[in-house]
Formats: C-alpha cells, structure tokens, sequence
C-alpha cells in the first residue's frame, strides 16, 4: 500500500486509505498543518462545520500546489443544521467556506443530536434527501455518516436513495466498537476511523510500547498501521510537522497477527465512545 492508494466506496468512486484529521486545529495552526501534509503525501483531508476550520481548509488548498481534484475532502453537517431546508443552507455555507465547487464527501455528523431528540429518524431522513440532491447536481459526490450504529443506519435506509458509502466512527486498539464495524462491513460501508491514536491515553499502554520497539516504529505509526491492516481508514490529527511525515509512513511493513490480536485485547484500556443517542450536543 502507499499514501495515495485508496478504498472503493460503493459508488464506485476512491477515498483515500490514510486521512489528515483536523479537530480542533485553526486559523493559521490548521492551515499550516494541511500544507505540511499535502506536501507530505495526503490527499485526504477531513473537516466539519463543527470544527470552524473550513475557511482555513480551503486557504490551505487553494495556496498548495496540489491541484483541487487529486484532494478528497470531507466534511460534516453539523448538529443545529439538521432538516431539509437547514441542510440546503448549511451544504451552500460549507462550499462557499471550503471555496470549492463540489464537496468530495459530506457526513451527518452525529445521528441523534439533542436538538432534534425527539425526531431524530424524520431530521436525518430530511437532511438525506437535501444532500442526495446536492450529489444530483455536482455539489456533493458520495454522502456517508459519523457516529451512527446499526439502529441508526437502518432507520435512514428506510428512506434513503443513496446508501452511506462511509460511516466515521471512533476506532482505536481501545473501542473497536465491533457491533458497528460489522454492520458497515455487511452492508459495504467503509469504517472510518477518527481519533485512531487516542486522545493520549493510549500512548501509556506498555503492551503498545513494547510492539513499537520490536518494531523499530513509533506507538502513532503502530497503531496506525493497525487500523490499516483492519480496513479502517484512520484520520489521525497533529500540528507538528515531524509528526505528520512519521504518521504517513506507515506503508512499508506489516504487523504480524499474533501481534495484531495481542493490540486488539487492548479494548477499554484508554476510553471508549460515547453514546450518539445521549450525547449533550
């Protein structure tokens, strides 16, 4: 595998098999982040009305010297904007920010957002039917979800015309959330994974220490090589520079299998994900 190699989602179009994640990054930080990893190598960048960076997205995609259609990027509706009309706004609000004509993928970010908890199904399916004529028209390419387990996705497949090609889901060795993966491999929906490194936690794990050294990897480039040998597609986010070159170069060994079930027993060791259907957002 190498950094531009991708997965065939089920409209037949490629994603990008290792994402550049951007939680929680801004204005000049996100930006300068981006352009060290498009010249780094990626391809994929992902992003979210939630996160308030897509201006900074698109700067940074407009001043690379990486043309627009080699780079896949993602974005999120967010939380307030469910609804058909609110989705139509919030899909014209996110391509005039990112200053792209078309959006390479959109997620519904979470599936049950406290606004709208007690009609969450009709909200969804509102959402869907904007965004999937937004893919009619050019403006969208492939429609996924984040944060939706199996009673989630069967409930908007009542409805939908077009099947979510991704679902974006925290995946780690510490929540692998196997119940979820297995409905999204069933039903050829790809596992995107964010937050693939943790959120620190996972760096004091011995077990993961050791494996790094026998190795000669970083824990990052460990896990993240996991997650690839998986299937999932991890979006691992930093701001560091040397730290996005080490997370790309996970392409050039593989992790053998006792190993890969020794990372998977590390389940609950370093968090797990919370629950879309009691969040507090």
């Amino acid at each position: 595998m190498a950094l531009t190699e991708g997965y065939q989602m089920n409209n037949g179009l490629t994603i990008p098999k290792l994402g550049f994640g951007t939680f929680q990054a801004q204005d000049q930080e996100c930006k300068q982040a981006i352009l060290w990893a498009l010249e780094a190598g990626y391809r994929h960048i992902d992003t979210a009305q939630g996160y308030k960076n897509e201006e900074d997205v698109g700067e940074a995609v407009k001043e690379s010297a990486v043309p627009r259609e080699e780079i896949f990027i993602t974005t999120k509706l967010d939380n307030k904007e469910h609804g058909y009309d609110k989705t139509k706004k919030a899909i014209e609000e996110s391509l005039r920010k990112l200053d792209t004509p078309y959006i390479d993928l959109m997620l519904i970010h979470w599936p049950n957002p406290i606004h709208f908890r007690d009609n969450w199904k009709q909200a969804n399916a509102e959402s869907w039917k904007a965004m999937e004529e937004a893919v009619a028209i050019g403006k969208i390419k492939t429609l996924g979800v984040s944060n939706f387990l199996p009673h989630h996705l069967d409930a908007l497949l009542e409805t939908a015309n077009i099947k979510p090609a991704v679902n974006q889901i925290l995946l780690n060795p510490s929540e692998m959330q196997p119940e979820t993966v297995k409905y999204n491999n069933e039903h050829n929906i790809i596992n995107a994974a964010y937050s693939p490194l943790g959120t620190g936690k996972i760096f004091e794990i011995d077990e993961l220490s050791d494996l790094a050294e026998k190795y000669d990897r970083s824990i990052a480039q460990l896990v993240l090589r996991w997650s690839l040998q998986h299937a999932f597609l991890p979006l691992p986010k930093t701001v560091t520079k040397e730290r996005v070159w080490e997370n790309a170069a996970i392409f050039d060994f593989d992790i053998e299998e006792v190993d890969m079930q020794r990372i998977d027993g590390l389940a609950g060791r370093a968090g797990s994900a919370k629950d879309p259907d009691t969040v507090p957002f």
